[in-house]
C-alpha cells in the first residue's frame, strides 16, 4: 500500500443471499483527507462503511486500512479507526460523562476522565455532562456518540450520515469538529444525505452507485462534468408545456416544474449554453417570459444526472479509484 493513502481498497464485493451490495468497490483515500461517499438509497454506501470498518467480512477483494489489511489484520484495523454509525452506541442509563470515562477504559485510555472532560468541551456538551444520556436531546445524543467514537483519537473515522435529523446548530458543531480533526491528520470517511455538508467538508466526492464507484473527484470537478441549471419563469400555468419543450430540446434533459411559481428547469448537457441563446428559443417558440436564469451546477445536479445516467462500470474523467484532490 503507498503510504499517503489512509484507506485503499480493489475490487470489494459483499452479497446478503442473492442480493449484491457492493460489485467491485475500488477506493483511495489520502491520509488527513475528507472523502464523501455520495450514492442514492441503496447504492451501497453504509455497506462500504461497515465492511472498511472491519463490521462485515468481505466476499471478494481486498483492503488496506492505516497500512494494515482488512480481513488478515482486522484486530489492528480496530486499533486504529473510528466509527459512528446510523444507530447510537451511546447508554441512556449513563451519564454523558460516564459513556465517555467508559469508552476510555474499555480502549485502556490512559487519564479517561480528563479525555471525557476535553470531548464533552468540544462538543458543547459540559453543561449537561452529568445528566442520564436518556434525558439529552437527540442532537445531543448524536454528539455525544460522535465524541465517544474519538475517545482514542482514531487514525482514521468513519461516519456514516452523522448530522440525519440534527438542527442547525448541532450540524455546524459537528462541522467544525470534521473540520479540526482533519487539520490535526485524522483521515475521514463520510457518507451523507445532505449535498450542502459534501460540498462544505469534503477535498474529494467517491460517487457510489449499484455497488461501484462510478465517480470520483473534488466537488469542482465532479460539477464541472454536468452543465448549468437552466430555469424558465412565465406568466401562466398554461405555457409551462411549451417552455418545457424548449428547455428539453437545448439541455437534453429532462424538466422538472415548480407549478407554485409557473416555472421549469433542467440541466444542461451543453456547456455552451447561455442566456441569449435561451430567450431566443424561447422567443422563437412563441412563450412568454417572466424571468430566465443560468446558474453554475450545484453537487443536487451532479447527484441526480450522475446517478441516473451512469451504466455499470464507467467511471469518471479522473482516476476511477482515488478520492483525492
Amino acid at each position: 500500500m503507498t503510504s499517503t493513502y489512509a484507506v485503499l481498497s480493489e475490487g470489494l464485493e459483499k452479497r446478503f443471499g442473492e442480493v449484491p451490495a457492493l460489485r467491485g468497490l475500488d477506493l483511495a483515500v489520502p491520509e488527513g483527507s475528507v472523502c464523501g461517499i455520495l450514492g442514492p438509497n441503496g447504492a451501497g454506501k453504509t455497506t462500504a462503511v461497515r465492511l472498511l470498518a472491519t463490521l462485515l467480512r468481505p466476499d471478494a477483494g481486498s483492503a488496506r486500512i492505516a497500512g494494515h489489511d482488512l480481513v488478515r489484520e482486522a484486530a489492528a484495523v480496530r486499533e486504529r479507526i473510528g466509527v459512528t454509525g446510523q444507530d447510537t452506541s451511546i447508554d441512556g442509563d449513563l451519564t454523558g460523562r460516564q459513556n465517555l470515562h467508559l469508552f476510555g477504559r474499555l480502549h485502556r485510555v490512559r487519564g479517561p476522565a480528563g479525555r471525557a472532560a476535553e470531548l464533552l468541551d468540544r462538543f458543547g456538551l459540559t453543561e449537561a455532562a452529568d445528566r442520564p444520556a436518556s434525558t439529552w436531546s437527540g442532537g445531543m445524543r448524536r454528539r455525544l456518540d460522535l465524541a465517544a467514537s474519538l475517545v482514542r483519537r482514531p487514525g482514521v473515522l468513519f461516519l456514516d450520515e452523522p448530522t440525519t435529523g440534527l438542527d442547525p446548530f448541532s450540524r455546524a458543531l459537528i462541522w467544525d469538529v470534521v473540520r479540526g480533526l482533519t487539520a490535526e491528520g485524522t483521515t475521514v470517511l463520510l457518507t451523507t444525505q445532505y449535498l450542502e455538508e459534501a460540498d462544505q467538508l469534503a477535498d474529494d466526492i467517491a460517487l457510489v452507485d449499484r455497488g461501484r464507484v462510478t465517480h470520483t473527484g473534488s466537488p469542482a470537478q465532479l460539477k464541472s462534468l454536468v452543465g448549468a441549471h437552466a430555469e424558465v419563469v412565465v406568466p401562466d400555468a398554461g405555457t409551462l408545456a411549451k417552455a418545457a419543450a424548449v428547455l428539453d430540446r437545448l439541455t437534453g434533459a429532462q424538466p422538472s416544474f415548480d407549478h407554485e411559481r409557473n416555472a421549469v428547469g433542467a440541466v444542461s448537457k451543453d456547456p455552451t449554453l447561455t442566456i441569449p441563446l435561451l430567450v431566443r428559443a424561447l422567443d422563437t417558440a412563441g412563450v412568454p417570459l417572466l424571468d430566465v436564469s443560468l446558474r453554475p451546477p450545484t453537487l443536487d445536479d451532479v447527484f441526480l444526472r450522475l446517478t441516473e445516467t451512469a451504466p455499470h462500470g464507467t467511471t469518471g474523467t479522473t482516476d476511477e479509484r482515488e478520492c483525492a484532490a
